[in-house]
This record gives structure tokens, sequence and C-alpha cells, in this order.
């Protein structure tokens, strides 16, 4: 245990440790015994008693005597490097945690409102549909799942599973409520009801809508945590860095040189410091400009959830969307039903009868009570906190070489400082500036070429990047267009959301829609805590959330009661 709190032991607390030193060579070598015996660096019988010739050393080479071997050198090379590394990583693990912890709780907030939203809509069957709902509920799961998959990553389209799920659901709502029966229409029937809903359009222009909603907003919130999880990477390959043989020498002249003449407290000069460290950092430097524009499209991304593309309005208010399928099916039931029989004939029905609601409400209220909260933090406040304190870090790979310079490894100005050779008063040599093309001039470190791991999440960077600023979202706009549905209802749809709640237009006869969520998470997910207003032109509101609907009379005071609000609005 003291080995590894040894370990970590930063490179200025070591470098403090007092040892005779100066410009001569040096009077012994018990200073850099302690140093070595303290960093558990080998075995203290590579350590001479007293300085020596030190011809077979190829980098701490030395007109004068030294206390340093080969198999010291050796090991300074090795620890050299590791100690870049660890400072390199100590540097970064604010953002890492930053990113990493808002990304895995972005991905839990999205689990939940899934699971929460899959809950509102099961329970709109189960309170205004009870006959239809074990059927209804089934497809309910599917296409919670398909949202689920999609928004994680999965490779699946997201038009097809919105329009599977209108599939589906179109015979369980032609059974029982469109033309009820005794009994249940057989599957055969069911299938040609279900490979005929796109064109009979049974649900007016609700499954476009849907589309139109989904698609900004999952992919959306898709693309966000793709590109924070992009974020963890890049972070964790510039923190594993592969430093170059010239660099590896240069550090280790740098760092440890100095201690083979006794001097184990000087400090490399400012200037020296920020050559050799922006000579191996010159790659990473490149990274610079891309994350800036990361961090930049991230914003903007985030900014911009908003409205219809707000993940969790979206989600919450999913079940209202389909409750104006299902009465907008309701009444244009009699000429729903002539076009059914022309397509797949008058229905053909089986001795058995639809069970009633299985589904349990209160199923998930324990885990969903981890999204209650009594102040009004939102999804967007959260992403807006977490981009201001992203924001900071904008120009972190730009200003690294300065911040490991100045923080940690260089001597303070004004200070005798070592300078690759010797203890001076200051670095004399051409400070190069960031970057691969300014180390051409450097003169303690030759780089060669690109890094190809650090061009590869370059590439991976400028994706993202266009990802984050959607050029390469599909066009879910072409959704929001005005769709005469089955009947005689034609319904505006208007694509584009404020960022109050609700939608709304202009125009006679039309049908505000303002949906007003109480309380984020109620104690008892159920839809009377989730209130639908319908608002006439007259000014008049009217409730048709239709919850609390336990008994077929009360299930049916709720459908007539949209049915003449629907009516009303469109007097």
């Amino acid at each position: 245990m003291a080995s590894k709190s040894l370990g970590v032991l930063s490179l200025s607390a070591l470098l403090l440790i007092a040892a005779p030193g100066g410009a001569g060579p040096p009077t012994g070598c018990q200073g850099v015994r302690k140093v070595f015996q303290l960093r558990q660096l080998g075995p203290l019988r590579d350590i001479p008693e007293s300085p020596r010739a030190g011809a077979d050393l190829q980098v701490c080479t030395s007109k004068n005597t030294t206390c340093c071997t080969k198999k010291m050198e050796e090991r300074y090379q090795t620890v050299a490097k590791q100690d870049i590394q660890q400072v390199l990583q100590s540097s970064s693990a604010t953002l890492k945690f930053l990113i990493s912890h808002n990304a895995a709780a972005f991905h839990e907030t999205f689990e939940m409102l899934i699971r929460l939203a899959e809950n509102y809509t099961s329970t709109l069957f189960c309170n205004a549909y009870r006959n239809m709902a074990a059927e209804a509920t089934t497809r309910v799961q599917e296409f919670f799942t398909d949202v689920g998959l999609f928004m994680f990553g999965t490779d699946i389209s997201m038009e097809e599973f919105v329009n599977k799920f209108f599939d589906t659901l179109f015979p369980v709502v032609y059974n029982h409520v469109i033309n009820p029966g005794l009994t249940d229409i057989s599957l055969e029937y069911a299938e040609c009801l279900r490979t005929a809903r796109r064109a009979i359009r049974p649900f007016g222009n609700v499954p476009r809508q849907t589309i139109g909603q989904m698609g900004r907003s999952l992919l959306s919130s898709r693309t966000f945590l793709q590109a924070l999880n992009l974020g963890i990477e890049v972070i964790n390959t510039t923190d594993h860095l592969h430093f170059s043989k010239d660099c590896s020498k240069a550090l280790l002249r740098m760092q440890y040189c100095p201690h083979c003449q006794g001097l184990t407290s000087s400090k490399p000069c400012m200037g020296y410091c920020l050559n050799v460290i922006r000579g191996c950092l010159a790659n990473m430097a490149e990274v610079d400009l891309h994350w800036q524009m990361y961090i930049q499209s991230l914003e903007e991304l985030s900014s911009a959830m908003s409205g219809t593309q707000d993940v969790e309005h979206v989600l919450l208010n999913f079940h209202s969307l389909v409750n104006d399928a299902l009465v907008q099916a309701h009444i244009n039931g009699p000429e729903l039903s002539k076009q059914v029989n022309k397509v797949c004939g008058p229905p053909v029905r089986k001795p058995v009868q639809s069970p009633g609601c299985l589904f349990d409400q209160n199923k998930d209220n324990q885990g969903l009570k981890m999204f209650s909260r009594d102040s009004e933090e939102t999804l967007a406040s959260r992403r807006k906190e977490f981009i201001s304190h992203l924001r900071l870090y904008r120009a972190f790979y730009g200003g690294l070489a300065d911040q490991l310079c100045g923080n940690e490894l260089a001597a303070a100005d004004g200070l005798p400082c070592w300078n690759g050779e010797d203890v001076v008063r200051s670095y004399t040599h051409r400070v190069v500036g960031s970057g691969i093309k300014a180390q051409s001039t450097n003169p303690e470190v030759k780089v060669k070429g690109t890094d190809p791991v650090i061009s590869q999440i370059i590439d991976k960077l400028k994706h993202v990047i266009q990802l984050l600023q959607g050029k390469s979202f599909p066009k879910y706009d072409k959704w929001n267009l005005q769709q005469t549905g089955s009947g005689d209802v034609d319904e505006q749809i208007s694509g584009d959301c404020d960022d109050e709640d609700g939608c709304g237009g202009s125009g006679s006869g039309e049908v505000k829609r303002i949906l007003k969520i109480t309380d984020w998470l109620p104690d008892k997910t159920n839809l009377s805590d989730v209130k639908q207003m319908h608002q006439t032109n007259d000014g008049s509101t009217l409730n048709t959330t239709g919850a609390g609907c336990t008994i077929m009379a009360d299930c049916m005071t709720f459908m007539l009661t949209s049915l003449v609000t629907l009516f009303l609005s469109l007097w």
C-alpha cells in the first residue's frame, strides 16, 4: 500500500527533496540514492557509492563525473515516460469525470423516461380502452423496446418501428373500437388489416406526426449520447499517448539527467520545458481545433433540443398522440369499415374473447420515483449545466503543454533552472509554438510526422461534429405536412412547438392542445396526473384525460367526452 501511495506522488513533490547541487561535478551520490530509493526505481546496488565516469551513458552525458550508470539511465527513461503519462491523466481527470458521469446520468435518465412513457401509454389503454388493453399493451411494450434500441445506438429505422406500432395497433382498434363484435377477428383477417393500415390511414396524420416528433427528439438524444461517449474515447486515447524515442530521450534529459549531476531538487526552465512538452504533445495539439468545434457543436445541439426536439416532452406526451389516433379512428369508424370491407372483405371472427387489462399500473413505480424532484430541474436544465462546465475545457488540448509546465514541471520565473545541460539563470533557445508544423525549429525534440492513432481520433471527431450539426440527420421535417385523414376530418399538424408546453397554430376551427404535467413524476403512474386540455375557439376548455376509468360506463363517458370535444372544436 505504501508503494502505491509513493507511486502517485507528483513530480513537484519529489523534486523538492534536497541534495547537493551546482554547476560542477557532484561531490557525492547520497541524494541521488535517497530519491532512487524513495521512488523504488530499482536495486540500490545499481547506484555508485561515489561519482564515476559516464562513458557508457547515451543521453545523460557530461564532461564531469556522474552518479548514474547505464542501468540507472534505462530505468530513468522508463520512469520519465510514466511520470508524464501520470501528469497527463491527472490533468484530464476532472474533464474525464465530467463527461463520463454525465454520459451515465443521461443514459439512465433516458432509460427511465422510456419506462415512464411506456407506463403512461399502457395506463391510457387500461383506464380508457380496457377491453383491448391486453393486446394493446403488448404492442406498446414492443414499441418502447424499439425506442430504447434506437436511442442507445442500435441500427434500426425509427420510421419503420413507428409505422410497425400503428400497423399492429390497427387490427386491435378495428376489433374493439371501429367494428366491435362479441368475439375477436381471426388472425388472417388481422394480418390483412395490418398490411392495409398505411393505405387506409385510420389514424389520420398521427403516425406521420409521431415520426416527425420522435425522429427529431430521439435522433438528437442518440447523437448527444454518442458524442459524450466519443469525448471519453478521445480523453482515454490522449491519456495513453505513445511517445516517440526522441521524445522519451528528451523527457529523460529534462527530468532525470540532472539527478546524474546530483541536482535532485532542480526543475527545468520554463522555455526548455515548453519546448520538450510541446514537442512530445505535438500530435495531441492537433486535436485542439476539432475539440473546440466538438464542444461548440455539442452546445448548439443541446440548445436546439427543445420543443419538438425535447425528448422529455415528446416521450411523456406520446400517450396523448395515441389517444388522438384512437379518437380519430372512432369518429371515422363507418367510413373506415367501408374501406376495410373493400380491401379485406367482411370481418371473419374466431370464438375466443380477448382478456381485459393485464397491465400492473404499479409496476416500476419504485424505480420511477427516482425521477421525483422538488426543484424545476429538467433534462434541458441538466444539459445546460453540463455544457456550462464543459465549455471551460474548450482550449484544453491547445493549452495542455503550458498547463503542465506552469503547474507541475517547470521552475518558477527568476529561479535557477535546468536547461538540459546545466543549472542556469534563464533558457536562451527559441521557444516554439504548439502543433506539428511549429516543431520544425524545436531545438529539443524532433517530430517526424502525424501519429496514426491521433489521426483516427480526429476523424471520429469530424464525423461526430457533422452529426451534432445535423448534416447527417434525416430530414424529419417532411412529415410535418397537412394531411387529409380517413373520412371527413382534416388535421393541421404543425412541425414546431414552442419551448413551453403544448403546440398551437392559427385559423378557424383549430384545436389547440395544451399539455400540462402537474408533476413530472406522480406518486402513482396514472393518467389522472397528466391532464390533457382541449381549448375551443370560444376560450373554454374541456378535460379529456380519461383517467380513473375503471368500469365500462366510465370508459364510454370518456369516449363520448372526447368526441364532443373534437366536434366542438370543429364547429
